[in-house]
């Protein structure tokens, strides 16, 4: 498979605010949030990053997704660079964060219209594309509601459709399941299962091992901010629980540090 997507040295480091030293019982007055961040996707496969809170996940999925500029590194995305065209990255992702907020006093029809606007879709595409949608997520039994008496799962959703709105070849999801029902849960791993009999491309962020094992062909274990172990997940494991590999990982490298 060929590779569509590759990272190359992503660094990113944060002030840190005194409250936030206080906090996190440090003097150090910047924090690195990805040092050195190196992976590649292939097409038509699931990449995961795996790693506790934290650990640098939403960092390098926000600098590949161009919200965030990377002090060091790049990232070609289907030919493009994240440095030198951030709005050709933009027009072949699609991306989702639990961190998109949606307007209270919008209903899931009015914003799929307005987005559909921003991504230069015709009406007869956006139709189209709407019934396809709205059908397989079961939208439509609330495409009227307002955001603000839409529940969680109804928000997940809303903001899923949105983010594939273009139909991408490459998503990118950061903690796709986090806290959703089991019904929404499925809906979205689902959802993502298809993406990749497509031949499309995913990359999502998680802390949960069996997601991983479920869907991920190959992953990156990120702890501190650091790329421990990237491979394809059948090397990784080496036929061992996902999660026992993890914390003898998550041990070495904690170890380390002390000493």
């Amino acid at each position: 498979m060929s590779v569509i997507l590759k990272a190359e040295g992503l660094t990113k480091t944060f002030r840190l605010s005194a409250k936030q030293q206080k906090l996190q019982n440090t003097k150090k007055k910047t924090i690195t949030a990805a040092d050195h961040i190196s992976f590649e996707a292939h097409e038509g496969e699931i990449f995961g990053l795996l790693g506790p809170n934290g650990a640098g996940k939403t960092t390098v999925l926000r600098m590949l997704a161009t919200l965030i500029k990377a002090d060091s590194g790049d990232a070609i995305v289907d030919g493009s660079s994240i440095k030198t065209d951030p709005e050709g990255v933009r027009s072949k992702i699609g991306f989702l964060t639990s961190e998109l907020k949606l307007e209270d006093f919008f209903t899931p029809n009015y914003l799929f219209d307005f987005f559909a606007k921003i991504h230069h879709l015709t009406p007869e595409v956006r139709d189209k594309r709407k019934k396809e949608l709205f059908d397989k997520f079961g939208i439509n039994k609330f495409a009227e509601v307002k955001v603000v008496n839409c529940s969680t799962g109804m928000k997940q959703r809303t903001s899923l459709v949105i983010s594939v709105i273009h139909d991408p070849n490459i998503v990118i999801f950061d903690e796709p399941t986090n806290g959703l029902d089991v019904i929404t849960a499925k809906v979205v791993t689902d959802f993502l299962m298809e993406q990749k009999a497509l031949g499309k491309t995913v990359v999502l962020s998680t802390h949960i091992f069996s997601l991983v094992e479920k869907l991920c062909d190959r992953a990156g274990i990120i702890i501190d901010g650091k790329m421990i172990v990237c491979d394809s997940l059948a090397n990784i494991t080496a036929e061992k629980p996902l999660e026992d590999v993890f914390f003898d990982l998550y041990a070495e490298a904690k170890g380390g540090e002390e000493q």
